[in-house]
């Protein structure tokens, strides 16, 4: 019998498998992940001033976490291909950290969650703004990548405390 904290992405004989997800109720669900970039002065008063070679960094950094959270499933091997409803990412400046706070809210109506999603959101516009700004800086740190929230599903909801052990399901 399964317990609480078994790892479901392997059977019984520890092979890897993707979790049968078939026998669960279809629910709205939702997950918001947060990540960073620093970077040096310079390069983040290019980005605001939109003076980056290649283009309007933020406006190609937000398409790449939507395409990143919809091509999830193909590049996490137990990832399930969901139908995703909604992908929305919001970019917070820090000009006296010279950082970029990116926060990606994913939703689907579905069987299976979509924290990967939301993570992979993230990654790819953290990496889209590293791409493009790397010709002036290649010391950007990528950082501080974790889920905010977690909504639906038979687990509830999680909502990250900013500590581990302080995170809690409600």
């Amino acid at each position: 019998m399964k317990k609480k904290n078994d790892l479901t992405h392997f059977d019984e004989g520890g092979k890897a498998r993707m979790v049968d997800v078939s026998h669960k109720d279809a629910t709205l669900r939702e997950a918001i992940a947060h990540g960073s970039i620093s970077m040096n002065r310079e390069t983040f008063r290019m980005i605001m001033d939109r003076r980056i070679a290649k283009g309007n960094v933020l406006g190609v950094a937000r398409v790449a976490g939507i395409m990143g959270a919809k091509r999830t499933a193909d590049l996490i091997p137990m990832c399930h291909p969901l139908n995703i409803t909604n992908v929305e990412i919001e970019f917070f400046l820090s000009q006296g950290e010279n950082k970029i706070e990116i926060e990606a809210r994913v939703k689907t109506s579905g069987q299976t969650g979509v924290e990967m999603e939301a993570f992979m959101a993230v990654c790819m516009a953290a990496l889209t703004i590293y791409d493009m700004c790397k010709a002036v800086d290649r010391g950007m740190v990528i950082s501080d990548i974790h889920l905010v929230e977690k909504k639906g599903g038979k687990s509830g909801t999680f909502r990250w405390k900013g500590e581990k052990e302080d995170a809690h399901k409600g």
